[in-house]
């Protein structure tokens, strides 16, 4: 609980302090320090200040500053530890909590760390955060993977550590989402360290953000990661110096080989437990010195430990510690301006526990719209508004340039000066090898080709290397089906496990394999870094379109699946572009559709199957094209912006982080089958079973008679022209909960009696090559699936949108469809 909950009387043992550096610092010397005890004495009568008695003083606190407190209460301590004051029957139980109890509970609590995991995009953040939680998010090699903050858990050397990966971002302005929420949830989340990521192989563009986290005055520790292509590079970075330059200890890491990352999160616990604690002088808090020691014998092994920066049980700890909260120096003119707005801003002390002044004054001469609307809340904002309108004039009048630009400038000067005294360039060799390849695939002719041939190789590989592993599991679903029929009795149920589930699950999990090899060369291109490059050569493309070269990535990703797509679209900072994007998704081919083209076009196409399905996928391609620039005309208005994206250097994937991810995706088929995919298999059956199974001759006549076989006869007129039966009209209306659902009721309604391989399955459908066609097409267009929908509405933030989407999307599937089938009839 917050320190500002506890009523008069009560007592409560100090967990921790929250809020930025400068106020922390401000009441950690106040003597609210981890595992004192604090008494609230007495409220004032507006509740407002609070008088509190530590350390034998009385001290008064805002109930603001009391909230960025965490303590434990003498009722939590009594009921973790069973020891109560109040009557049990005849026997009163009166033993209280001893001082030295409750201190140990609040330490205990304290064993929980909040980190949070800041950093450019393409920097291997996620890769960290993998690593460190266990958990399996997607790393890619291309701005905007991390959408969403993800959260994951784990204990290190006594310690309970709450990981939050952020999404990347290059600032702390306000221009983007990602650059909104990191520093909200740094704001309002107030974790206890950031772990500022850093791409060692580009220090100068990384360490804009470290100086911007420093202006928050928060407490840090950056890791220098991929350091090994530094180091292969020649390169040579003096890392402890720069350590110093900055106040903030950096650690060498190397994610993908698991090296720094014990050392790393060391420091993590030194920073947390110790940097609040040093004196004047740089000698540390005796009592938090013995706490460090005693933490350090029992669970760090002292014979493998190395010694190293801010390793605050070192014996030499004037030597060691380089944390300090240094300022950032912009130059006389300046720092004179930040001073001026800053000693306006002061004057409101109820912020501190929030922001840092200096920090806000920076943001304001940035003129930064977020901060801007947090400075009108306070009284004085009109002051404080000409305040930063006076020195802004003066620093455009000395520095010749608008004081955000001169800011900006000012940092990368301190950047670039750090650098000359630390860093040794001798030419990145892997940058002249990026830049040997980019001019192979980026070529103005040749980078197309380029382009389609990977394109092509994904999907021949899917279909060619994809038929072995299908082909087994079809042998499997054909042995189990039998098992099944030989063995059990026959009635409704042997009927429902074998034509309702095996028939329409297994008629789905048999492409599983090609599912999984989609993904593996998506993800290969993702992160090797090609994926950037072909948003690179396509922005031309896109910007004609009406789209931005940023939508190319997530357009390509929805061959994967459109969700996720739709998601990653948040990236794109025009909104024009961003819902342009997010409205001609549905048309790029997802994973879930492909088991229906693989299903037609081994039949209808023999010899021809890799063709036809680039065919496929190439039309949607074309016809996002032609949405998105009839779109930008017509429906969704706009300015456009310019084309500015990261292009990563090409860095060789890992097998473990593709099959990792390959793999997620599997199973998140799989967990498809056994759930919305096999409920929906047994109602299609039901519709298709009932009413009055037995009373008909032929299966034929009796599936016309029952509940969809009415229901399909209803809509067979409007799809009849497009050359289907009643049969398919109903696999497609299933095909709305889920794509794969299509194959499921077509193996329902076609199979029955007979085996549910594809083979034997397509054969049953009635239809010529022509048609199958036709199909395909409707299919790759039509009514996006109700997630995707749904992902629609909450980035859109309207279902005005995803109606819009699912309408038009199924009006140009039937005339796309309609119009190949009629006229292709008419050739032919």
């Amino acid at each position: 609980m917050r320190l500002s909950e506890l009523n008069t009387g009560e007592r409560g043992v100090i967990v921790k302090v929250m809020g930025h550096g400068g106020f922390r610092k401000r009441i950690v010397e106040m003597g609210f320090i981890k595992g004192k005890v604090v008494e609230v004495l007495l409220n004032a009568p507006l509740k407002d200040p609070i008088k509190y008695k530590i350390l034998g003083y009385e001290i008064s606190l805002r109930r603001s500053e009391a909230e960025m407190i965490e303590i434990i209460s003498e009722q939590e301590a009594e009921e973790q530890t069973g020891v109560s004051s109040h009557f049990h029957g005849s026997i009163k139980e009166e033993r209280l909590l001893t001082e030295d109890e409750l201190k140990n509970l609040a330490l205990r609590k304290r064993r929980t760390i909040n980190v949070a995991l800041v950093g450019n995009p393409n920097c291997g953040k996620t890769s960290l955060f993998n690593l460190a939680s266990g958990a399996h998010e997607h790393v890619g090699n291309y701005s905007g993977v991390t959408v969403d903050a993800k959260e994951g858990f784990f204990d290190f050397q006594g310690y309970r550590f709450k990981i939050v990966d952020l999404p990347g971002t290059y600032s702390l302005s306000a221009y983007t989402p990602e650059e909104i929420y990191v520093r909200q949830h740094i704001i309002e989340e107030t974790p206890d360290i950031i772990i500022n990521v850093v791409d060692a192989s580009n220090l100068e563009r990384n360490l804009y953000l470290t100086t911007q986290l420093i202006d928050m005055n928060v407490r840090m520790v950056i890791a220098l990661n991929m350091y090994d292509e530094l180091e292969a590079s020649g390169n040579k970075l003096n890392y402890r110096l720069l350590s110093k330059l900055f106040g903030v200890p950096m650690v060498p890491t190397v994610c993908k080989k698991n090296l720094g990352i014990e050392h790393l999160f060391h420091l993590v616990i030194n920073l947390y437990e110790g940097a609040d604690f040093f004196g004047k002088n740089g000698e540390i808090n005796k009592e938090v010195l013995k706490e460090l020691q005693d933490w350090h014998r029992t669970n760090v092994n002292e014979a493998e430990h190395e010694e190293h920066m801010d390793d605050y049980v070192a014996p030499d700890n004037s030597r060691q510690k380089i944390y300090r909260h240094i300022h950032i120096n912009h130059g006389p003119d300046i720092e004179k301006g930040i001073e001026y707005v800053k000693a306006e801003i002061s004057k409101n002390e109820e912020i501190r526990h929030l922001y840092s002044t200096r920090y806000l004054s920076i943001k304001l001469l940035e003129n930064d719209k977020s901060v801007e609307k947090v400075i009108h809340t306070l009284p004085n904002s009109i002051e404080i508004f000409a305040a930063k309108e006076k020195a802004a004039r003066k620093i455009q009048v000395a520095m010749n340039e608008d004081s955000e630009s001169a800011i900006t400038n000012a940092k990368y000067g301190f950047i670039t000066g750090a650098l000359k005294e630390t860093f040794i360039d001798n030419h990145l060799e892997k940058d002249q090898m990026t830049k040997v390849l980019d001019t192979i695939v980026t070529h103005k002719i040749w980078g197309y080709p380029i382009f389609f041939l990977f394109m092509w190789i994904m999907f021949q590989g899917t279909f060619s290397i994809g038929a072995y592993p299908m082909a087994g599991l079809e042998w499997l679903v054909d042995v189990l089906r039998h098992f099944v029929e030989n063995t059990m009795t026959a009635g409704p149920l042997k009927d429902m496990i074998v034509d309702g589930i095996i028939g329409g699950v297994g008629g789905v999990i048999v492409f599983l394999p090609n599912i999984l090899l989609l993904y593996f060369f998506i993800s290969l291109m993702e992160d090797s870094g090609y994926m950037a490059r072909a948003a690179f050569i396509m922005d031309k493309i896109m910007h004609k379109m009406g789209l931005h070269g940023k939508s190319f990535i997530p357009l390509v990703m929805g061959f994967g699946c459109n969700v996720p797509a739709i998601l990653a679209s948040r990236t794109i900072e025009n909104r024009k572009s961003r819902l342009i994007t997010i409205l001609v998704n549905p048309l790029m081919s997802c994973s879930a559709r492909l088991p229906i083209y693989l299903l037609l076009v081994g039949t209808f196409f023999p010899g021809k199957a890799s063709l036809v399905l680039l065919s496929i996928y190439v039309t949607g391609i074309l016809l996002a094209v032609l949405m998105a620039r009839l779109f930008s005309k017509v429906l969704v208005k706009g300015e456009d912006t310019p084309f500015v994206m990261e292009l990563p250097p090409y860095r060789m994937p890992t097998m473990k982080a593709i099959t990792r991810h390959t793999w997620e995706k599997g199973q998140q088929y799989l967990r498809k089958m056994g759930g919305v995919i096999m409920i929906a298999s047994i109602i299609i059956w039901y519709l298709g079973y009932y009413p009055n199974h037995n009373a008909y001759k032929t299966v034929a006549e009796q599936q016309e008679n029952s509940y969809i076989g009415q229901i399909g006869k209803a809509i067979e007129p409007a799809i009849k022209p497009l050359g289907f039966d009643w049969k398919l009209g109903i696999g497609l209306v299933s095909g709305v909960g889920a794509k794969e659902l299509v194959v499921s009721t077509l193996g329902v309604l076609y199979t029955n009696d007979a085996g549910v391989s594809k083979k034997s399955l397509a054969e049953r459908i009635p239809i010529t090559p022509l048609a199958a066609y036709s199909l395909m097409l409707f299919v790759l267009i039509y009514f996006p699936c109700i997630a995707t929908l749904a992902a629609i509405k909450q980035e859109s933030g309207s279902w005005k949108w995803a109606a819009f989407a699912a309408l038009y999307t199924t009006s140009l599937a039937w005339i796309i469809a309609f119009s190949f089938y009629q006229i292709g009839n008419m050739l032919l």
